[in-house]
């Protein structure tokens, strides 16, 4: 006989490049369990590889009419990317009732526009391979301009890292107490340091920045109170620290007393963890939605780690049975 009401069970994989983050995601999700409750675990997702560079990912149990939640950040390599497309569509191949894409990290987002001819809109264009894996929906975090979720055509469950940020924020702002100045380090930029400095009520400052060309920075200048000030850098991605570093340096030449910076995602190419460690930043604060590399560990001085686990843990359970999570986020 049917069971005319039947329970999809919630089932939690990861990829490779993932994997540290998604165990603590799962410690998370065991510590807040109720009573009674089952015990979560990370299902056995299997990875083949061939001499040729290609690889299979398979799954070692059976998904059929699970919920499905594949933890994955799409960070260089594009690899990273690719395993997860395919985790994506062995899932639905495998008849799960739905598949989750939660992407901490999602890469290539700054391909948001066409900015000059002839140039691709990378942000669509994975979006649109999600879709055609078998994608249902996506939870990600801090996306690089709100507008790509209107690139998906399902929902897109879009976390902020201001709810682990503003607690630290906080206790910065005890300790300076008039003294702190938040700052953008571009314009593009300003739209959210205004959403923590309306919380904080704390001003302001703008970096002006041109660029000589890609990851070069020509100029940078600060439009607001820079002397005497304790000032909080805020952004959503350390790439290369080019722009970061200079507009430390330039803050901290202009009279400021100190100068930190926060950022969700740590990519952290080229020549970054130098420019860092040579920069007049006091503190980076970043988070874990894409690892530090371990072969920086002598750089990694600077930086704080602020985990995202447990707010990935609340939201996935919150998005499992049908709860809103826009109340978690302040801004």
């Amino acid at each position: 006989m049917l069971n005319p009401v039947h329970e999809h069970r919630l089932a939690l994989f990861t990829c490779e490049a993932s994997r540290y983050f998604a165990e603590k995601v799962v410690d998370a999700m065991n510590r807040m369990r109720e009573p009674g409750d089952p015990e979560v675990s990370l299902g056995p997702l299997e990875v083949a590889r061939f001499s040729d560079g290609e690889f299979q990912p398979s799954f070692a149990e059976s998904v059929r009419g699970a919920t499905c939640f594949i933890i994955q950040s799409t960070f260089p390599t594009s690899d990273n990317l690719m395993e997860l497309l395919l985790s994506i569509d062995a899932a639905k191949r495998a008849s799960a009732n739905k598949v989750v894409a939660v992407i901490p990290y999602y890469g290539w987002a700054r391909q948001d526009r066409k900015d000059k001819p002839r140039v691709s809109i990378g942000a669509k264009l994975v979006a649109n391979m999600l879709k055609v894996a078998g994608t249902d929906a996506v939870m990600t975090c801090d996306l690089h301009a709100d507008q790509i979720q209107g690139f998906f055509d399902f929902p897109v469950n879009h976390l902020y890292a201001s709810f682990d940020f503003l607690t630290i924020l906080k206790k910065l702002q005890r300790e300076f107490k008039d003294t702190l100045t938040l700052a953008a380090p571009d314009m593009g930029g300003a739209k959210r340091v205004h959403s923590y400095a309306k919380i904080l009520h704390t001003p302001v400052v703008i970096c002006h920045k041109t660029r000589a060309r890609a990851n070069v920075v020509e100029r940078i200048t600060p439009i607001g109170e820079v002397e005497g000030r304790d000032i909080v850098i805020i952004d959503d991605i350390i790439d290369t620290a080019g722009t970061l570093t200079e507009a430390a340096n330039e803050l901290l030449k202009r009279g400021a007393r100190s100068v930190r910076a926060f950022a969700t995602h740590p990519v952290l190419s080229g020549p970054a963890y130098e420019r860092i460690d040579k920069s007049a930043l006091t503190e980076v604060y970043v988070t874990d939605t894409i690892p530090l590399n371990p072969e920086k560990k002598e750089l990694w001085g600077k930086f704080r780690v602020v985990s995202l686990a447990e707010t990935f843990a609340r939201m996935i359970m919150r998005v499992y049975n049908y709860q809103p999570i826009s109340s978690e986020f302040p801004l």
